[in-house]
């Protein structure tokens, strides 16, 4: 039998061994850094003769995403390519980049589209005016389509423009309507 004393120290010595051959905890795996997203590099454009540039964050409706890029107030009349319109009172441009930004298809109305001038009251688009200007009704957009277009108002002389209320497709099968997002032009 042997003697305790040396079983102790062959234990501690064994004990010792073992965890030296460990050695330090393996560093945990880190996450990769995010890598941004790129990005399309487009090219600037000046504004249009009369229209401000507007400088709006993108805002979301349903199906459909929003950007005001430019407004134009106080317009008593155009020309169109076969014709020359009169407001009633003035006329005022709304420039909007509208986007599905889904996988499925998705519609823009621009009837549904509204002008809230600064004492509440709503207007919708001039349909003359929309149509003298070429401007869309309605609009299909597909999976991941980008498009820019205006939204002719005519609204009082003395009116002062608030902001923009944009409506959306509703998300395919729910129906119904959507609320609209407003987007402040003051």
């Amino acid at each position: 039998m042997r003697n305790p004393l040396m079983r102790l120290t062959g234990a501690a010595l064994a004990g010792a061994l073992l965890t030296g051959c460990t050695g330090p905890a393996p560093p945990r795996p880190t996450a990769a850094p995010a890598t941004p997203t790129p990005s399309y590099e487009l090219a600037p454009r000046p504004v249009r003769p009369g229209e401000r540039p507007v400088r709006a964050a993108p805002v979301t409706d349903g199906d459909g995403r929003f950007q005001v890029i430019g407004l134009q107030t106080g317009m008593s009349g155009f020309f169109g390519t076969h014709a020359e319109w009169q407001a009633k009172g003035q006329y005022v441009v709304v420039r909007i980049v509208v986007e599905n930004p889904g996988r499925a298809n998705s519609r823009f109305d621009a009837k549904r589209q509204k002008l809230i001038t600064t004492d509440g009251r709503t207007f919708g688009i001039d349909r003359f005016a929309q149509a003298i200007k070429r401007q869309p009704d309605t609009l299909p957009l597909g999976a991941e389509v980008r498009i820019e277009l205006d939204l002719w108002f005519d609204i009082p002389k003395e009116a002062k423009v608030a902001a923009v209320q944009l409506f959306g497709d509703p998300p395919l099968g729910v129906g119904g309507t959507t609320d609209g997002v407003k987007v402040p032009l003051a």
